[in-house]
């Protein structure tokens, strides 16, 4: 079973009510006897605010070939869904795949997403349109493989809610997709961040700790190339709550401050000698870093 990180306790308060018992049920299955139509999509299902579909296909990867699926999600005007860290208010989204069968590995791969402004505070996440592209390993290359999917994805507007679907796809391992939904899951698997390269922007600058004293908080100094609009910066760790780091001015002559302001003593304190991820956000592209909180 593969997971994203957990929610903030804000995030899990104020959702855990409206989320119980409802899940997002996928599953994709691979049998030879889908040669001849080679379909690599499922029909659009309209739920509440967004219609959902699988899509799957050949990805190529440093000039190897990779098997995808992509779960296609698009949203009606004015509703977003969640990043796996989701910010302030929200539910990431959480993939299931412990009933498929000849599956070695299903990794999600989660696109750069943006902030928005909530009456919660500030989400992270996406709106119109992402599609999370999910790399298929089979235990038995060469056989069909089975994917039983089950996803949880929230949406928000002026509100939380949980979405509840069931697709289904059929495919044998090696066919080719059609090039439109190769194109499709190109598109968003060169939107997920990349490693940060070493003398290459972005990077991440200075970082200054200040957890003891009255008003805890991170100092981050991201380095972004000349030029460069739509710079951002999101931070998370496993199993620990870090607040969304706030812009404390513009992006000048490639630097731009941002600061994690920690709500109390005990907040910043958890975070101490943990690994942080920082994801690095422009118009560009995106990397990541880690950093540990020393």
């Amino acid at each position: 079973m593969i997971e994203t990180m957990p929610a903030s306790p804000c995030t899990l308060r104020t959702c855990r009510l409206l989320a119980a018992g409802l899940a997002l049920s996928l599953s994709v299955a691979y049998s030879p006897a889908c040669l001849a139509a080679s379909a690599t999509e499922s029909p659009w299902v309209k739920e509440a605010y967004s219609q959902v579909r699988l899509v799957s296909g050949a990805v190529d990867e440093q000039g190897e070939k990779r098997l995808f699926a992509g779960v296609q999600i698009r949203l009606d005007a004015g509703w977003k869904t969640y990043w796996r860290n989701p910010g302030d208010s929200g539910v990431p989204p959480k993939f299931d795949w412990t009933a498929s069968k000849n599956l070695k590995e299903a990794q999600v791969l989660y696109p750069a997403p943006h902030r928005f402004a909530d009456a919660g505070g500030t989400v992270i996440g996406y709106e119109d349109e992402v599609v999370f592209p999910i790399e298929i390993t089979p235990e038995r290359p060469g056989e069909p493989v089975e994917l039983k999917l089950n996803v949880d994805y929230g949406l928000c507007k002026t509100l939380c809610i949980p979405n509840e679907v069931s697709l289904s796809l059929e495919l044998p391992p090696q066919t080719a997709a059609a090039q439109t939904e190769d194109l499709l899951l190109k598109r968003f698997v060169d939107l997920v961040p990349k490693p940060v390269e070493q003398r290459e922007l972005p990077a991440l600058g200075d970082v200054e700790a200040k957890l003891d004293g009255a008003k805890p908080e991170l100092v981050i100094d991201a380095l972004f190339p000349a030029g460069a609009s739509g710079s951002d910066l999101f931070i998370e760790a496993k199993d620990v709550f870090v607040p969304v780091p706030k812009p404390s001015g513009p992006l000048e002559r490639g630097k731009q401050r941002f600061v994690v302001s920690f709500a109390s003593a005990a907040e910043a304190a958890a975070v101490k000698g943990k690994p942080l991820t920082l994801t690095l956000v422009w118009d560009g592209g995106a990397r990541e870093t880690t950093w540990t909180v020393e």
